[in-house]
């Protein structure tokens, strides 16, 4: 438990996060359920002892990139709560949805909700792509989020119909992120987004490199 501690508060010092004690906490606990259910189900990658910490920092860093801390969440393809559940424990005011379309990792994230006994966090089982027919999601977030699980052109294309007037899309991504922007050059001009900040950051933990991609709808 004290190394866990340590090694996320260090961790997440390094990337300019100050965790609290009830904060790492939660993080702890979080990451003991991700460890009971991934033996029955794949949830995330877990190679060595240090992978769920990298996991956790991994998606705090976009902590500074969210300056309401009132503000809609849409994480998709959350999978197994990342990077949703890690912020909504630093930012307890975010109002969160996880989107998910596997059925039992729906499962896993409203057990760890209860568990952790989150608010103003839900979890929505469903394709991406078949709530863009659901009229009372259209321009309902003011952040939309996505840790790698789409490439940049579809997640242009899904991310603007979830999209509030002034949002921000977020994808976080990892080394091929210029070859991704390259391939995204019409995905951007039709949906009339324009790339406003590109932070690029090494993980602490493991020295990974990562790219923090912010999108927003240009001005007319």
């Amino acid at each position: 438990m004290e190394k866990f501690k340590d090694i996320i508060s260090k961790a997440s010092g390094d990337i300019g996060i100050t965790l609290i004690d009830h904060e790492i906490d939660l993080l702890m606990r979080y990451s003991e359920e991700l460890l009971l259910w991934n033996k029955k189900m794949s949830l995330v990658s877990i190679k060595s002892p240090l992978d769920i910490q990298k996991h956790f920092v991994d998606s705090l860093t976009v902590t500074n990139f969210i300056k309401n801390e009132n503000s809609r969440l849409l994480d998709i393809g959350t999978g197994a709560g990342l990077p949703g559940i890690p912020l909504k424990i630093k930012m307890e005011s975010l109002h969160v949805t996880l989107l998910d379309s596997s059925r039992k990792k729906a499962s896993f994230l409203k057990s760890t909700i209860r568990k952790l006994e989150l608010s103003n966090i839900s979890v929505v089982n469903s394709r991406a792509e078949s709530l863009t027919h659901e009229e009372n999601y259209r321009g309902l977030f003011d952040i939309v989020i996505s840790r790698a699980a789409f490439k940049i052109p579809a997640f242009l294309t899904l991310g603007e119909y979830f999209l509030s007037t002034g949002g921000t899309l977020i994808a976080m991504k990892g080394k091929n992120a210029d070859d991704e922007l390259g391939e995204a050059a019409d995905a951007i001009r039709k949906t009339g987004f324009e790339l406003t900040y590109c932070h690029a950051i090494k993980l602490p933990i493991t020295g990974e490199s990562r790219k923090i991609l912010c999108f927003n709808r240009r001005l007319a």
